[in-house]
């Protein structure tokens, strides 16, 4: 069992209690065809009120602390501060609007440009993904290892797919064609963060994706590298907060996935 730190415990805090208003709107989806509010402004309020919440509460405990938050954007660290909160309060919205039960709440701590803590809160499922830097990686106080797989035949893996609007659709279709025909599966869920959080704990085995910004991820990578786990760029550079795309995988298979990306590459 994880001993919490004083800086997850605070992050813990700010989850749960937007969590406790997201399962609430979550609740009302199914309702939405009868409000006078448009299903996108019942979601941007679902947003926005947790975001608050979150930020009052990461605000109180470290008020120096600066932040870049989805909704609110980019504020500064005060008194010379290093260290910024990177913050989704809904990752998944479209799952959240079409009342798919699979979405959650990120919150990576980056200092001096590293990641050094990260919660991930699925409030359905009731699952806390916790990680620090050089601590581990948990879910509910339970350590993670990413998978031991060795075969890519046995392998399942994540993705997301770009959608209307979102350029690279050719040379994804490319790279799925190829990793499904050696593959066990493909999955495209529509949350980053649990993406992450589940190749942490060894349910997916790798997961590729483009056109991300670190509030999908920052949480999430950090997960996956405390398990055990390599996290890239596709192509092989070296991930960074601002990175553009993302490959995340066990040891083992991280040599033949990016090979089979390359060859999609080449193809599209």
């Amino acid at each position: 069992m994880s001993l919490r730190s004083p800086v997850i415990t605070v992050m813990v805090k700010a989850a749960k209690k937007a969590a406790g208003r997201l399962r609430r709107d979550f609740g009302e989806v199914e309702n939405l065809q009868v409000s006078k509010k448009g299903p996108a402004d019942f979601v941007s309020t679902a947003d926005i009120t947790a975001e608050k919440t979150i930020r009052d509460e990461l605000a109180y405990a470290r008020p120096d602390f600066g932040f870049l938050m989805e909704e609110s954007g980019s504020t500064p660290a005060r008194n010379g501060e290093e260290r910024r909160w990177i913050v989704d309060p809904l990752d998944g919205t479209t799952n959240f609007l079409h009342g798919l039960p699979h979405f959650a709440i990120s919150i990576g701590l980056e200092e001096r440009g590293q990641i050094a803590a990260g919660v991930v809160y699925d409030p359905i499922k009731d699952e806390l993904f916790t990680a620090e830097r050089g601590a581990g990686a948990y879910l509910n106080d339970r350590r993670l290892r990413v998978s031991s797989r060795e075969r890519l035949e046995e392998a399942v893996f994540a993705t997301g797919i770009p959608f209307k609007g979102i350029p690279g659709h050719r040379q994804f279709l490319a790279e799925l064609e190829t990793v499904m025909e050696i593959s066990s599966g493909v999955r495209r869920w529509g949350t980053a963060s649990l993406d992450l959080a589940y190749v942490a704990a060894g349910r997916f085995d790798g997961y590729w994706e483009r056109n991300l910004n670190a509030w999908d991820v920052a949480a999430g990578v950090l997960l996956v590298r405390e398990a055990g786990g390599l996290v890239t760029e596709i192509g092989g550079g070296s991930h960074r907060v601002e990175s553009n795309s993302i490959l995340a995988v066990t040891p083992r298979l991280q040599d033949p996935l990016d090979r089979m990306l390359s060859k999609a590459r080449a193809r599209a």
